[in-house]
């Protein structure tokens, strides 16, 4: 079994009610002060102590996608995590696997959309990585045939899981109702995980002699993507969302290259790069190149992008509050004085940096977001 599967978490808790009924039904029997009743007594508390721990951890990983397998969960996986392919240009995206939805009682792509699994090789960064990507169902239907499509990069926190865009924030479920209620535009997604060294969180930079994960995202990932689906090429074309990590590689992204992006949306983002030990020396020891990654800094010092940004925190809950409502009012002044980028925030009364309070921003972001898309 799978370590994200529904059966193991379900086995999980089964066997925690299970010795949890035993430890109940023995207790009694295993009164006494000898050797054989003390140990059998420690042992029945442990046993369950350690599955209700097991299920209880099981069901957090399946929500929050911290790991997508055993070998990622043990450190055991030797896969490496960039790629140099020098394979022609007509093969920068190559389709491994297709997932259903089933929706209003229908698994078919014309109703439900489909979720391709995919390689995408990216060869001016070396980089490649798997995605996946949401294929509405207008993309299907035979009036739609000659239309391209706008189209989101979205992007989860580190260390999570491409799976959990899918199976926790739930964008492609989403992105389907909002264009059934007729609150948004057709959208294809391409949702990945920033994570494309493992285990290094590059943050989404390019790092001096190490990993181009900037380029592989604002340069790579939109022309392979436009080159196999249809799908705009434009920046007006191409917005990018994310959570956490995923929402500073967002703003970050966007406010660096307007040639790609014209619309981000952070969640609960933070706004600056941090250095740690996941990340190592994310700029070479170049102060320049770490102000330059400082999206405050940026705003002071760096003339205003022609970007729609959005960004999303908490009042009560989120470590972020302060610094996102400062972010807020330096565009705004820039706004007052005329300057192209513009801003919305989602601020909630309370709510932690989790999946839940991200599954209640996800809808309204993604509308905003349609919302500034073109499909021309």
């Amino acid at each position: 079994m799978g370590l994200t599967s529904n059966n193991i978490v379900i086995a999980a808790a089964v066997a925690a009610l299970l010795l949890f009924a035993a430890t109940v039904w023995l207790w009694p029997r295993l009164a006494g002060r000898g050797v054989v009743p003390v140990l059998g007594r420690v042992g029945l508390l442990l046993g369950t102590q350690l599955t209700v721990f097991m299920a209880f951890g099981l069901f957090a990983n399946q929500s929050f996608g911290f790991y997508g397998s055993w070998s990622d969960l043990f450190g055991t996986q030797d896969e490496p995590g960039v790629v140099v392919d020098h394979d022609t240009p007509g093969t920068r995206v190559r389709v491994t696997d297709t997932r259903h939805l089933a929706v209003e009682g229908s698994s078919s792509p014309e109703v439900a959309g489909r979720i391709e699994k995919v390689n995408i090789q990216g060869p001016v960064s070396g980089i490649a990585s798997p995605a996946y990507v949401y294929l509405p169902p207008e993309y299907f239907r035979p009036e739609y045939a000659r239309r391209t499509f706008p189209a989101a990069l979205v992007l989860t926190g580190y260390p999570g899981t491409t799976e959990a865009l899918i199976n926790g924030l739930k964008y492609p479920q989403n992105a389907h109702k909002l264009v059934s209620s007729g609150k948004m535009q057709p959208l294809v997604l391409v949702m990945m995980r920033p994570t494309v060294a493992s285990p290094r969180d590059t943050e989404c930079v390019d790092v001096p002699r190490g990993p181009q994960t900037e380029t592989f995202f604002t340069r790579d990932v939109p022309k392979a993507v436009s080159q196999h689906y249809r799908v705009g090429k434009q920046a007006r074309n191409w917005g990018v969302i994310g959570n956490s990590t995923g929402g500073y590689c967002a703003l970050k992204m966007a406010m660096r290259h307007p040639g790609a992006f014209s619309a981000a949306a952070g969640l609960s983002p933070s706004y600056e790069a941090p250095i740690d030990a996941t990340t190592g020396d994310l700029f070479g020891g170049s102060e320049r190149l770490k102000r330059e990654n400082d999206l405050m800094w940026r705003l002071d010092h760096k003339p205003a992008p022609p970007v729609s940004l959005l960004v999303s925190s908490s009042e009560h809950g989120e470590k972020n509050y302060k610094d996102t409502v400062r972010f807020v009012n330096k565009v705004k002044r820039l706004n007052r004085r005329g300057e192209p980028t513009r801003i919305s925030s989602i601020i909630l009364g309370t709510g932690g940096h989790n999946f839940n309070t991200w599954r209640r921003e996800v809808p309204a972001a993604l509308e905003w977001l349609g919302g500034r898309l073109s499909d021309r």
